[in-house]
């Protein structure tokens, strides 16, 4: 794969991470663990209406979905940074960047440039 387009690729990462994370710290809070999960914050009202307080659990509710597609995202994210800096050196196809983590062929760079942390190409998706 071309150096410029893998250059291009990894900017463009990098800033997808930048978002996800600025989007995940606007309602959820990183926690101490290893993995580095998020949690959402619960909210913390207790002079509320009945009503009031339903809206706030159905809403964290809703965020709990979103933290999970977001933290996916930015594993997959991460996943794709580290192949671009270290697994381009290593002998095992399925840890280099470009790969299908499945069968070890190329991935489209059409796909590349759409999803740059895509891990499979199309046909083992």
């Amino acid at each position: 794969m071309d150096k410029n387009l893998i250059s291009d690729l990894k900017k463009k990462l990098e800033t997808e991470k930048e978002s996800l994370i600025k989007e995940l710290e606007s309602f959820a809070k990183k926690d101490d663990s290893p993995k580095g999960d998020w949690e959402t914050k619960y909210p913390n009202r207790e002079n509320g209406t009945m009503e009031e307080e339903a809206d706030e659990v159905q809403e964290y509710d809703n965020k709990l979905g979103v933290e999970y597609s977001l933290e996916l995202k930015l594993r997959d994210v991460d996943i794709a940074l580290k192949k671009i800096v270290n697994g381009n050196a290593s002998a095992e196809l399925s840890t280099r960047y470009g790969k299908c983590e499945k069968c070890g062929k190329e991935i489209e760079e059409d796909r590349l440039k759409a999803v740059p942390e895509a891990r499979t190409h199309l046909k083992c998706k």
